[in-house]
């Protein structure tokens, strides 16, 4: 089933007018879904814009006070402020060694005409692409290196752990796969979450039925909706996979079996997000953002209410922590992202102003955020001191909304005074963008003047 089928084009944009859904119906607030069924126009980006005026988000802020958008150097109508080919600068600028490139730049594109692009997962030299034609695609330095299909379901999300690789479907199953030691591009399916035999053991007992819909019931252990969000404990072992359903699901990655279901939002789960210190971060369609604690119960877990970080009209889209886990980020679909300093308490540390639509994946690396909209454009935040932030630049290319992004460290040029990442960028455009981001800002006492537009050009050398 296409998603366009399994939602209502609409869906989104009445999410982000209202808290709660009518009584007895469920209504799920991901915002692609009336992107990807309006963008065939030429209006959608427009039409989506009018019909979310309502919301926090101010028109005019990115020339508002405080914002780290307007406050960084990179707003300027310089050089940088958008994207470039690297290919060009090799081409046209051949005496320019490397490191006087522009510092966040588009390596490359890769485009196969299936679908919209809803997940990304990087894992050294592969990258692992999800769409709506239930093909699962590796690549490799740009190229098809292999392959592998689903039986049913849209790949919502992909995580990798060890030589496994997880896939979140539209139809509520975790699927498992590992590629063959002696063809690693060839790669098989070792098992689906929950396991037929558990869901047949499970159905023998009344007791094991729950209410996933209006006079419809399900074995506790089977998501009743798509699967929109993956993250693992790698220490404990476990997989938490986030739905539609409002829940999220503990699973024993050894075993394969379902530890525990929370009923954790009044909306659709929209993210989840594995912290430290046995806690566990879920935003929703609802607009909250919970907090919750594991705890070791009999030979499984528990997991209770800590704390809610943020109760708001718009729906939570999206959840990252840094790689420290020292940061929670929040992304809205009021364009906003909210962040949560993570010490001793979680401490609301401040909002970040960028977009003009809604924020529909983020991602973290080193000292930098990674934020997708609707908009199609991606932004570039750096953590500079404390708390603060800068917009160290606008990645800008995409000709649909950014739906997912996935992010490593680039092995070729990283070095110790400019540390380099590799960010992908998948979008309802069918493609996937590569980018070269730096963590450094540039030095503009090495650029000249060059047109009467004030645009900035490398100086000869």
């Amino acid at each position: 089933m296409r998603e366009e089928e399994a939602r209502p084009a609409s869906a989104s944009l009445r999410d982000i007018t209202r808290k709660h859904p009518k009584k007895g119906h469920m209504m799920h607030s991901d915002p692609e879904l009336s992107m990807a069924s309006s963008m065939r126009d030429d209006l959608s980006i427009e039409v989506s814009h009018r019909k979310s005026c309502f919301s926090a988000y101010d028109t005019t802020r990115l020339s508002g006070e405080g914002s780290p958008m307007t406050m960084s150097p990179w707003c300027q109508n310089s050089y940088f402020n958008q994207s470039y080919p690297w290919e060009n600068y090799e081409t046209e600028n051949s005496n320019v060694s490397v490191k006087r490139l522009p510092q966040n730049a588009l390596v490359g594109c890769i485009v196969r005409e299936e679908g919209h692009i809803y997940s990304l997962a990087a894992c050294r030299d592969l990258l692992y692409t999800g769409s709506e034609s239930k093909n699962i695609r590796v690549w490799k330095n740009l190229h098809e290196f292999s392959a592998f299909k689903s039986n049913s379901g849209l790949v919502k999300a992909i995580i990798i752990c060890g030589d496994k690789i997880f896939t979140g479907h539209q139809d509520g199953k975790v699927r498992i796969w590992k590629a063959q030691a002696k063809n690693p591009d060839i790669h098989k399916r070792s098992g689906t979450l929950p396991t037929f035999i558990d869901i047949f053991k499970c159905s023998i007992k009344p007791k094991n039925y729950v209410e996933v819909k209006r006079n419809k019931t399900s074995v506790w252990i089977k998501h009743g909706d798509a699967i929109s969000s993956l993250s693992m404990n790698q220490e404990k072992g476990l997989l938490y996979s986030a739905s539609w359903d409002k829940t999220f699901k503990v699973w024993k990655v050894e075993n394969s079996k379902c530890l525990e279901s929370v009923i954790a939002h009044e909306d659709a789960v929209n993210s989840i997000v594995a912290g430290a210190n046995d806690m566990i971060f879920t935003g929703s369609a609802d607009g909250s953002v919970k907090v919750w604690r594991r705890e070791v119960h009999n030979k499984g877990t528990k997991h209770s209410l800590e704390q809610t970080l943020l109760s708001q009209e718009c729906a939570v889209t999206s959840l990252v922590i840094d790689g420290s886990h020292s940061i929670l980020y929040c992304g809205s679909s009021d364009g906003l992202v909210n962040f949560w300093e993570c010490e001793k308490e979680l401490k609301h540390g401040g909002v970040l102003k960028g977009h003009k639509l809604a924020i529909l994946c983020l991602a973290a690396s080193g000292n930098l955020l990674f934020s997708g909209s609707a908009d199609r454009n991606i932004c570039v935040w750096k953590r500079v001191e404390g708390s603060a932030h800068s917009c160290l630049s606008v990645l800008t290319g995409h000709t649909g909304p950014v739906k997912c992004l996935a992010v490593e460290k680039d092995l070729q040029t990283s070095n110790a005074d400019d540390q380099r990442w590799l960010l992908y960028s998948g979008s309802l455009d069918k493609s996937v963008k590569v980018w070269s981001v730096s963590e450094q800002s540039p030095d503009f006492s090495e650029f000249q003047q060059g047109d009467d537009n004030g645009d900035f050009i490398l100086p000869a050398r």
